[in-house]
């Protein structure tokens, strides 16, 4: 394999579970079985060098979970491990983190191992929201975590906000866009490089989807004002949108997450962790004690490793990106310019939502709040 793949490590402990996450998690871990969970994932290091000699990797991404209920020093033991089987030779290392948590010594030790980039999961600087999102940080939490970073030496720091969060009364709900600014204000003054904005989903199996008939939550048309404004304002303080809900200063776009959209190779550990190396596609079955126990990663239609990749896919990808999908980069990867019914496609949609021209196609910001109906259209009318 030429192309250096990402390495994404799935840490799935959480001191409390958030009421709209749908990530795969447990709470309150003990020493023994963080202990044993570190053991597990240098052990799958191991065995996954053997199977893929002389492959080098040039991102190492810590998901969760909280990734730092590990601790510094089983973070580090990590790192060193996926250094000397992956080379890690000018690696982005991204460890994710929430506010509130002892994270100075944490964050020393990612440090020292390598840790150049810290993703802190702030999603609001409003104590009110905070609570209704069941989160155990202040806003106050939020900036010393900013701190304690930049104190460890990581200058690449990212924050989460979340967008369209549940009011309490109709009156809060004009006040979100207002906030975007002030958030948006906020992460410049604190000098922090990344910022990602996600629009809360309500997803199945959540505590917010058995109150989802309860929660006050802002209609299709104040979600898109509350986007459109976050957009705005990020570019203007210098946060360049290049994919959905992530915007960068110009060069601190996140190389691992990049790996995602473009359709790079990138290997995942640990349980729910999913994989795409060699155009195929597998995952770890979402069970703690059956990845410590060594079990081996499944496709989704529960067969071994499947399915190469197509250029449907691709373009689904790329097509999350502001540069979208490119004739030049589709030529390189399948040998053919970009469909010409997708062009065709795409003049039927209503202006404003996409541009096509010789160089390819891509969505505008209005797009990219229809994207999975463009999308759609795209591929499959």
């Amino acid at each position: 394999m030429e192309k250096p793949i990402g390495l994404y490590i799935h840490v799935p402990f959480c001191l409390s579970k958030c009421p709209y996450c749908d990530f795969y998690s447990v709470t309150s871990p003990d020493g023994e079985a963080l202990d044993g969970y570190a053991d597990a994932v240098i052990r799958s290091l191991a065995r996954w060098h053997e199977e893929m000699p002389g492959v080098a990797a040039d991102t190492l991404y810590f998901g969760g979970g909280t990734p730092s209920a590990l601790g510094g020093e089983r973070i580090a033991r990590i790192i060193d491990a996926a250094a000397g089987y992956f080379g890690l030779k000018n690696a982005e290392i991204t460890m994710e983190t929430n506010p509130g948590d002892n994270l100075r010594q944490v964050f020393t030790s990612f440090a020292a191992a390598g840790g150049n980039r810290v993703s802190i999961g702030v999603q609001s600087i409003n104590q009110e929201q905070l609570k209704i999102l069941g989160r155990r940080h202040t806003p106050e939490d939020a900036t010393a975590a900013v701190s304690a970073a930049k104190a460890a030496g990581i200058e690449n720091v990212s924050i989460d906000f979340m967008l369209g969060i549940p009011c309490l009364n109709p009156e809060e709900m004009e006040g979100q866009a207002k906030g975007i600014v002030e958030s948006a204000s906020y992460a410049l003054r604190l000098g922090v490089k990344h910022i990602s904005a996600y629009i809360l989903k309500i997803e199945e199996n959540t505590p917010f989807y058995s109150r989802r008939d309860s929660l006050l939550l802002p209609d299709e048309d104040m979600t898109a004002t509350i986007y459109l404004t976050a957009c705005e304002t990020f570019d203007l303080l210098g946060f360049k949108q290049y994919e959905i809900s992530n915007f960068a200063i110009p060069g601190y776009e996140s190389r691992h997450n990049l790996k995602y959209w473009n359709c790079d190779p990138y290997l995942g550990i640990g349980p729910s962790a999913y994989s795409y190396i060699d155009g195929r596609r597998f995952y770890y079955p979402s069970d703690i004690k059956a990845f410590m126990e060594g079990c081996s990663p499944v496709s989704e239609g529960g067969e071994e490793i499947i399915q190469n990749s197509s250029g449907q896919e691709y373009i689904m990808l790329r097509l999350r990106l502001s540069e979208g999908v490119t004739n030049e980069g589709y030529m390189e990867r399948f040998g053919t310019p970009l469909p010409r019914e997708l062009y065709e496609r795409a003049a039927k949609l209503p202006s404003g939502l996409l541009v096509a021209d010789s160089k390819g196609i891509r969505l505008t910001k209005y797009g990219f709040l229809l994207s999975n109906a463009i999308i759609s259209h795209l591929l499959f009318d």
